[in-house]
């Protein structure tokens, strides 16, 4: 899962299909068969599957998580009631706590260098107790979890212990684990600064420990999660295999980031590279899998986008960014990852993570309402309404499956950029299906299990792959004030234990099965 190195994806997961209201196929469009099986071992994507992440620094500004951000609460709440929020981001390693008036401001770290190569803030951000008060109301006020980030950075094991105990006294009930550090794989490199260039993995190790049993000692029931890496499977493993051995029971998660492609000013970072997948995934889920189900701990992708260092306008904030979302959560799902936390927030927030640069500005080449943040599932902007963008979509179509038992998908698709994912809660089946090919739709034939007594569908759809408005799901906008359901659910034919349906090309589906 490399976020630094451009991506060029090949090779699909899974099936196929959406829905269309007639009783025959479209004889322009392939036909195919999607077989679902019951799985010989029964997984279920947690409840808690679908999250969103935000810089660390947004907690400066003390009103944007708090009860009075209705627009935001809204927002979160259509997507997901049982959602995670994730505070963390380049940002974090520049944050500090101040407990209260006599809390010295730490010294300012500046890497040597040239700083325009550098990625990294050049300035420092002011939590307070106030800050994280409201932090809880919000979470209250949204029914969500959090994983909370501490510098690691720039920062000492008693100021990291001294924040956590103060989050941990008033988020209790709504944490699910502390983080220590962001992208520590690439602490060493010139673009970030924040450790030596000889600094690795045994040096992160102890170092994180030592962090962890500061924080411990104030907070004896902390949980942690790490190591948060920007694209090192490698640390992701080493780190479950040593840290549950040096802090047993302590550990509740390995996390990971994961964006799909970039720079955005790279001309080879386009929606067609993005629509395609990327076979890495797999082998890197299996080898993480390896290392936490005989640990009892689980996988979470906790930061991540279809384009780092803001996302690329025309992509990230277009159509095709809603089905490599809803795709891509479903992909890690079915390999048995427990959430995905989708990074975005404030333009001015993101912008300053990034060390003031903005890419995605220089490749829109005009004038933008937003500074950074292409990719973001919620603008979050001063002055201009809370809007649910086009990936928000995706995201909420995977989240359907939150909380459901899935099952074996196989799908023959020929040369079709197409993927397919199941789940079923009791007597009900629901198909998620992506396809992601720009030009040719597909016919599809729906194998059940199980005798089908109904089946109807909600499509994903927008008048392009590059369109930034007029999405929707099941014939509906998310409105300005965060309202959405379903206008328009379309009957399929069903017969025996066999369902059809057509898909258009560059669109999705929700195929609602009741056996």
């Amino acid at each position: 899962m490399n976020r630094r190195s451009f991506l060029l994806r090949s090779g699909a997961a899974a099936a196929t299909a959406a829905a269309w209201p007639t009783d025959s196929f479209a004889s322009s469009a392939a036909s195919s068969e999607l077989r679902l099986t019951e799985r010989s071992v029964e997984a279920r994507i947690p409840l808690t599957y679908t999250g969103l992440s935000f810089e660390l620094a947004q907690l400066s500004e003390p009103e944007f998580f708090s009860a009075a951000s209705s627009g935001l609460i809204a927002h979160c709440r259509t997507l997901s009631t049982n959602g995670v929020l994730r505070l963390g981001g380049n940002s974090s390693e520049f944050c500090w706590f101040q407990a209260d008036a006599s809390t010295p401001e730490p010294k300012l770290h500046v890497p040597p260098g040239d700083l325009s190569a550098n990625w990294m803030p050049h300035r420092l951000f002011r939590i307070t107790p106030h800050a994280i008060d409201n932090l809880a109301a919000f979470l209250k006020a949204t029914g969500w979890r959090i994983i909370y980030g501490i510098n690691f950075g720039n920062n000492t094991p008693e100021r990291a212990a001294a924040e956590a105990a103060y989050v941990a006294s008033k988020l209790f009930g709504h944490l699910e684990y502390f983080q220590i550090g962001n992208e520590p794989d690439l602490y060493r490199t010139a673009s970030n600064g924040t450790r030596p260039p000889g600094w690795d993995f045994d040096d992160y190790a102890r170092e994180w420990a030592g962090f962890a049993r500061a924080i411990l000692a104030k907070v004896p029931n902390a949980k942690f999660a790490g190591p948060d890496v920007a694209g090192s499977s490698d640390w992701v493993t080493r780190f479950g295999e040593r840290m549950t051995a040096e802090l047993p029971g302590k550990i509740s998660a390995v996390t990971g980031h994961y964006y799909a492609s970039g720079p955005p000013n790279d001309p080879r970072v386009t929606i067609e590279h993005l629509l395609h997948g990327n076979p890495k995934i797999a082998d890197d889920m299996k080898r993480i899998q390896a290392v936490t189900y005989p640990r009892g701990i689980v996988y979470r992708m906790t930061e991540g986008n279809s384009c780092y260092r803001g996302g690329k306008p025309g992509m990230s904030d277009a159509f095709a960014s809603a089905l490599w979302a809803g795709d891509y959560m479903l992909e890690l799902a079915s390999f048995g990852c427990s959430g995905v936390n989708f990074h975005g927030g404030s333009g001015a927030f993101l912008s300053a993570s990034l060390g003031d640069h903005t890419p995605g500005m220089d490749v829109a080449k005009k004038p933008q309402t937003m500074r950074a943040g292409y990719y973001t599932p919620i603008r979050v902007e001063p002055g201009t309404p809370v809007k649910a963008m086009p990936i928000f979509y995706g995201m909420m179509m995977a989240n359907q499956l939150a909380g459901c038992t899935l099952l074996d998908v196989s799908l023959d698709v020929g040369n079709i950029n197409a993927t397919a994912y199941a789940a079923r809660t009791g007597k009900n089946i629901k198909i998620a299906i992506f396809n992601k090919d720009a030009a040719q739709p597909l016919d599809l034939a729906i194998q059940s299990p199980h005798s089908i007594r109904s089946a109807s569908a909600w499509r994903l759809l927008a008048s392009a792959l590059d369109a930034t408005e007029g999405v929707t799901l099941a014939g509906s906008e998310v409105d300005p004030q965060a309202n959405w359901s379903p206008r328009t659910t379309e009957r399929l034919e069903a017969h025996g234990s066999s369902a059809q349906i057509h898909i258009p090309a560059a669109s999705g589906a929700l195929v609602l099965v009741e056996v």
